[in-house]
Order: structure tokens, then C-alpha cells, then sequence
């Protein structure tokens, strides 16, 4: 069988989306050399956005959603989501605008690179306790994922929008980015009652399953 005939529409979108990292990056990396650069960017990054919606679209209406797909969008959102933070946090990878550098606070890439972190132990640790593998997107997630994209556009925007009027980008990215870091101790909280009432439910049919091999 052709490795492509394994893969669905929806899982092709997101693989190729995790293929867009690294040309993104690439085009960070450069962007205070040539404005151009950051265009390119964001450009790629609205492509990679786009193509978040596009998949879970495609999933539900042509109805195959696959283990596959869950494991890999999430993969996907997570990887640009904190490529992106950490190289706007960076000196020589920020955004400049004119002399002045508009550099994501490190506080707020701890935040969201932990939240990540702290989602991919607890499903370890599920997996290690129940030796079940349970991929549940919450409604916090998507409003913590959501959050980031636009604190992401906004901090490419943010010298153009400074045109509009003294700070207006830079004050727009520094509400977004206050947004995004309160959404992602949102989101950890939640995956983490998620996780303990998976784990109350487990428990119960893992003793009564022991209490049946004892008997028999």
C-alpha cells in the first residue's frame, strides 16, 4: 500500500502544516534584516493557521477523524505555537520596529511552553496508570490555542499597526499576550481535572476487573 493511501485528507493537511515549521522559523529568524521577512512570515503563519480550521472541517464533514489525527493536530498547533514564542522572546529573532525591539516577555513563553509540558505529563502518566491513550480536546485548549495565533499575528502586525497611532500595535500585542499567558494556566487547570476524572473513572473498572480474575 502507498504510505499516502494510509492518510486522510485531514491528516495530510496537518502533516503538511508541521512541514511549514521550519520555513517558518527560518523566516523569523531573518525578519530584522529585511521587513520582507516578517511579511513572509506571517504569511506562512496565516497559511498554518488557515489550515488548523481546514482539517478539523474537513474531519467532521467528511466524517473521518482517525487516532492518527488526534495525536498529530494537537503535535502540530503545539510546535508552531512554541517555535514562534520562543523566537519572539529572542533579542536578534524579535520583532524590530525601528530602534526599538517588541520582545515577548520570557514569563509568558515559561507559561506557555509549561502548559504544554504539563498536558504531555499528565498524558504520560495516564498512560503509564490506565494503559489507555485518551486524546480530548477541551473548550479551554482551543481558547488557549486561539489566544496564541492572535498573539502571534499581533506581534508581526505590531509595527504596522504603530502607524495607525502612537503604540497601538505594541499595546495590542501586550493585552494579547497577557490573554494568551491567562489562557494557558486556564487550559492547564482544566486538562488537569480532565485528567483526575479520567483517572477516578479508571480506577473503578480496574478493581472490579482485578475482583473477576480473582473469582474466575
Amino acid at each position: 500500500m502507498r504510505p499516502w493511501a494510509y492518510l486522510n485528507w485531514p491528516n495530510r493537511i496537518t502533516l503538511l502544516r508541521l512541514l511549514l515549521v521550519a520555513p517558518f522559523v527560518i523566516l523569523l529568524q531573518h525578519q530584522q534584516q529585511r521587513p520582507v521577512y516578517r511579511y513572509l512570515a506571517l504569511g506562512v503563519f496565516a497559511a498554518m493557521a488557515l489550515s488548523d480550521a481546514a482539517d478539523g472541517f474537513l474531519a467532521r464533514r467528511l466524517n473521518c477523524k482517525s487516532r492518527l489525527g488526534m495525536i498529530l493536530d494537537p503535535l502540530a498547533d503545539k510546535t508552531l505555537i512554541v517555535c514562534a514564542a520562543v523566537l519572539l522572546s529572542l533579542p536578534h529573532s524579535c520583532v524590530r520596529d525601528g530602534y526599538s525591539l517588541i520582545k515577548l516577555p520570557d514569563w509568558v513563553v515559561v507559561l506557555i511552553i509549561g502548559k504544554d509540558l504539563w498536558v504531555v505529563v499528565g498524558f504520560v502518566v495516564l498512560f503509564l496508570l490506565t494503559g489507555r491513550i485518551r486524546v480530548v480536546p477541551s473548550k479551554a485548549g482551543k481558547a488557549c490555542t486561539v489566544g496564541q495565533l492572535a498573539m502571534v499575528s499581533a506581534l508581526l502586525l505590531s509595527p504596522d499597526l504603530n502607524r495607525l497611532g502612537p503604540g497601538v500595535g505594541t499595546h495590542l500585542a501586550r493585552a494579547l499576550w497577557w490573554i494568551a499567558a491567562l489562557l494557558s494556566v486556564a487550559a492547564a487547570v482544566g486538562y488537569t481535572r480532565m485528567g483526575l476524572s479520567f483517572l477516578a473513572e479508571a480506577e473503578p473498572a480496574d478493581s472490579s476487573s482485578k475482583k473477576a480474575d480473582k473469582a474466575a
